[in-house]
């Protein structure tokens, strides 16, 4: 399985069927879901932190494979906080993939690093 042929729809019920397994759905309330996301993410920085932008990828290359299992925790606990409170992913993303389309237009973003309230 890669990005290709995994589903998010599959990812979901796999996370499910982890934690359902495991009996822990008593322990995923939105609070602590949502804090579970951030807390990974947070370490996820933490590889990043006192690195100038133009080495990142540098400790991007060193660190690769904790990075990836970073990455994959952050992607775990957001298929989690989906699971245990009903949202569905795939449309909530292009939801907002559409909406933010249209914060930042083409004609006026492109090649800037700007803030749709400042364009």
């Amino acid at each position: 399985m890669n990005d290709d042929t995994l589903t998010l729809g599959r990812a979901k019920k796999s996370v499910e069927q982890f934690v359902a397994e495991r009996d822990w759905q008593k322990f995923h309330s939105p609070k602590n879901l949502s804090m579970n996301i951030a807390a990974e993410a947070a370490e996820l920085m933490e590889f990043f932190l006192w690195v100038e932008s133009a080495d990142s990828m540098s400790k991007l290359d060193e660190k690769r494979r904790e990075i990836e299992d970073e990455v994959a925790d952050i992607l775990m606990g957001l298929l989690n906080f989906c699971n245990a409170c009903n949202i569905d992913l795939g449309g909530a993303f292009l939801a907002k993939l559409e909406s933010t389309k249209k914060k930042y237009p083409i004609d006026k973003v492109k090649g800037r690093a700007v803030k749709y309230t400042d364009i």
